[in-house]
């Protein structure tokens, strides 16, 4: 049976250096990573992952843990990460949990199967994540907590700017559709907008908790949680935003003439097919690169280490702002 070692030997290497080529090829040069990874084929080294698992410690392999799997915002944040990880042969486990309480019992039971565990907008509390996070590896997405890696979408800022957008039109008095109860990331939003809005002696009208989908944009359309002089409504999804201007219109609401309407993120922000003149006004958030900044932090070793990375949005102004008539 060939080991580890045989191979080491003919490629003229350490066994360290031939576990690195076979397990974390992006650590090695080129030409020693080439050398050995062609005499490991040659002569029928075992490569799955429980085998360089034992002479590695490592899987190579990277849980992910989401609170939706039909949600379309988590998708680019999963498929981002899957590619930083590829890029350096390992493999992702994906998998979802209806609340606080069974992420922490997945990321749990993961001990010895993944080197480490990327909870995406996590709901348990804190004290819970840093008790897992002295058993397994974890970074956190869409969360702040002390004492972990985590990454963000810098959307309360983005938000900020979307707010003077819409000051700037002449809107003051401006609703805003929130996000899951409970979600920090969305109290930030709230905060920046309110703040934003009052420097100019306006006001913002929050509801919140509210599903990310097309639906939910059109029951809000037909029973409208707003004022009359509400002008202008942010949504924290693009979906809702755009059940919104569908639900409206077919009431004959003039969009945006009589209701602007805007989304945090850009997932639903139709325009031309060369991405021009977009339908909707919408921050486009760089998903893919938060999920590849997660994973790479992750997979690294040394595992990154405690702090917030913030990433940055763009506002995308479209055709359903303008200013109220």
């Amino acid at each position: 049976m060939i080991r580890l070692e045989d191979v080491a030997r003919a490629a003229g290497v350490s066994k360290s250096t031939a576990s690195r080529a076979l397990s974390r090829p992006d650590l090695v040069a080129a030409g020693t990573r080439e050398r050995v990874q062609r005499l490991a084929t040659e002569m029928g080294l075992s490569l799955n992952p429980a085998a360089r698992a034992l002479f590695t410690g490592r899987t190579g392999t990277i849980a992910m843990v989401v609170p939706s799997l039909t949600n379309p915002y988590f998708g680019p944040i999963l498929a981002g990460a899957q590619r930083e990880l590829s890029t350096a042969g390992g493999h992702s486990l994906i998998s979802s949990a209806v609340d606080g309480d069974q992420e922490i019992e997945l990321a749990g039971g993961l001990l010895g199967h993944a080197d480490g565990v990327l909870l995406v907008a996590p709901r348990a509390p804190e004290d819970g994540l840093r008790e897992l996070a002295s058993r397994i590896p974890l970074a956190v997405i869409d969360r702040p907590v002390r004492g972990l890696p985590a990454f963000l979408a810098d959307t309360p800022r983005g938000v900020g700017r979307l707010s003077e957008h819409l000051l700037g039109l002449g809107h003051r008095r401006i609703g805003y559709v929130g996000g899951p109860h409970g979600s920090s990331l969305d109290r930030l939003r709230v905060a920046a907008a309110t703040r934003r809005v009052r420097t100019v002696g306006g006001r913002l009208d929050v509801v919140g908790s509210e599903s990310p989908d097309l639906d939910t944009g059109l029951r809000l359309a037909a029973r409208w949680p707003f004022t009359d002089e509400v002008t202008a409504v942010v949504a924290y999804s693009s979906y809702i935003a755009l059940g919104l201007l569908i639900g409206l219109r077919e009431q004959g609401v003039d969009v945006p003439g009589r209701m602007s309407v805007a989304a945090v993120d850009h997932l639903a922000a139709v325009g031309g097919d060369d991405g021009s003149d977009p339908l909707l006004t919408a921050l486009r958030v760089p998903l893919e690169e938060l999920g590849r900044a997660a994973a790479a932090a992750l997979a690294a070793v040394p595992h990154a280490p405690p702090g917030v990375t913030r990433i940055g949005t763009d506002l995308v102004p479209g055709r359903s702002t303008g200013p109220p008539h």
